[in-house]
């Protein structure tokens, strides 16, 4: 048994040695690779029909069909001209930092069990509510993503402003431009869809006070419990931020929990340039905010901050008769005790390194170029007739679209939709549409911090170029119709 441990360290080691050449030869020329790398039929076919083997293969033959089968049949978000995808940069010392996490495998529920890794991540929480402006008595830990940051927040939100008899007359109040992840944790946790109030947002996407402040009034009127309002630092579709002082004045008129999803422009805090535009945020009661967006980092790492870690506690706390033991290891509260997961990987080492490397002023020179990258292709852009600007460059998210006159608005969709799919299917760049008032428009995420002003370029270039096509298509159609009319 010995012997054969011996085989596979040694088979195991000398595969990764090889592994690690390959993906930093991968990162060295990246901007050479196809952006979007499907699998074909046969090899997902050849995958499916696999199964579990009785006993096992050699791990080289394993490895191989794995490196070539699956990890490299995939959309490369991390590549400079990926702009289809808001957590798109990956650092390449988070991925050192993940590698070594996964190696130790630290158990990072309690003290006990990871000291230090715990010591890390409490001083990265500490570092994150500072920056967010929370005062003594803040707090909150590392969790998968920004759904379940929401999730945990408003699990909060819910047992501090809300009796359980309560509960069935409540209203969260979200905008027409809320993350989804919202909606489906307030269902998670027992809400249904009529007690979740959406809000309009402005001409320039944001939550509309105005509109809140008179729904927050009248359902108080109807003898509903209006209990949360989630604002948004960041939207998927445009970036925008939600007028965070307006909502904070509003929240605390009528004794609501006000939540701020920040999972992608919260990262901004970091930017000595452009973290005004976050002014109001540490008003607000929750914060969620992922590092695998702009503070590039591997999947999954994100932060769930609480201006008063005490409501984590009320939410979450058990003590089981197996934990006592571990518990008494030391007097802060242990992780499992802030969240809803028991056993938890320690997600906050990967950033710790991260910025242990590039600094906090590094990070923020890179979210800033991120600004740089947005606002030169909205530039090129308005350069090119028959196109319009939908929704100026913020925070890295630029939306636009290709819009003669003349021309019905389902076709301008449709066509706006193929101008995306013949550029991400060429591999030369991931461009997706997204819907605004309606329309189908184009998104470019410029977050990459070794995205070139020459990718943007290139990029807006194959645009047009595919635009002139789309469009030559476009009038060719027409005339068929009224040639058939």
């Amino acid at each position: 048994m010995e012997a054969a441990m011996e085989r596979q360290i040694d088979s195991a080691g000398e595969l990764m040695k090889e592994f690690i050449d390959t993906v930093l030869g991968l990162y060295r020329h990246i901007g050479e690779e196809d952006v979007l790398r499907q699998a074909d039929g046969e090899t997902l076919q050849r995958l499916l029909s696999r199964g579990i083997p009785r006993e096992g293969r050699p791990v080289d033959e394993v490895y191989r069909e794995m490196l070539s089968d699956v990890y490299t049949k995939n959309a490369l978000v991390q590549h400079p001209r990926c702009f289809a995808c808001i957590p798109s940069p990956v650092s390449l010392f988070s991925w050192m930092g993940d590698v070594m996490t996964n190696a130790f495998d630290p158990h990072a529920g309690c003290r006990m069990n990871a000291s230090a890794a715990g010591c890390v991540e409490e001083a990265l929480v500490r570092w994150m509510c500072g920056l967010a402006g929370y005062p003594d008595g803040c707090g909150g830990l590392f969790v998968s993503g920004g759904s379940m940051a929401n999730l945990t927040a408003l699990t909060a939100a819910r047992d501090a402003k809300l009796s359980d008899a309560e509960r069935a007359s409540a209203v969260a109040y979200v905008s027409d431009q809320t993350h989804s992840s919202i909606a489906k944790g307030l269902h998670i946790i027992g809400f249904r869809a009529d007690q979740v109030r959406k809000v309009p947002s402005d001409a320039a996407f944001r939550m509309d006070a105005g509109a809140l402040r008179a729904a927050i009034a009248e359902d108080s009127a109807a003898g509903k419990k209006p209990f949360a309002v989630i604002a948004t630092a960041g939207t998927t579709n445009t970036g925008s931020i939600d007028p965070l002082p307006e909502i904070a004045a509003i929240c605390r008129a009528y004794g609501l929990w006000m939540h701020v999803d920040g999972a992608f422009g919260a990262s901004v805090l970091l930017s000595k340039r452009y973290r005004h535009l976050l002014s109001g945020i540490e008003l607000s009661d929750s914060l969620s905010w992922d590092a695998h967006k702009w503070l590039m980092q591997t999947y999954g790492c994100s932060v769930v901050l609480l201006r008063d870690q005490a409501h984590l506690l009320r939410s979450f706390a058990v003590h089981p008769e197996y934990l006592k033991d571990a518990g008494a290891f030391n007097q802060s509260p242990d992780f499992w005790d802030l969240g809803p997961e028991l056993t938890r990987p320690a997600r906050s080492l990967k950033l710790w390194l991260t910025l242990q490397v590039i600094g906090s002023e590094g990070m923020g020179r890179a979210i800033e170029h991120g600004y740089a990258m947005a606002d030169f292709a909205a530039q090129l852009v308005r350069q090119q007739p028959d196109w319009e600007i939908v929704s100026p460059a913020q925070q890295g998210i630029v939306c636009f679209r290709f819009a003669p006159a003349g021309v019905p608005a389902h076709r301008l969709d449709r066509i706006n939709q193929e101008i995306a799919h013949e550029i991400t299917q060429s591999g030369y760049a991931q461009v997706l549409t997204t819907e605004l008032r309606g329309r189908k428009v184009l998104r470019l995420c410029t977050l990459n911090p070794e995205t070139t002003p020459e990718d943007i370029r290139a990029t807006v270039a194959r645009l047009v170029k595919s635009r002139a096509a789309a469009k030559g298509r476009g009038s060719e159609e027409a005339h068929a119709k009224k040639k058939v009319s």
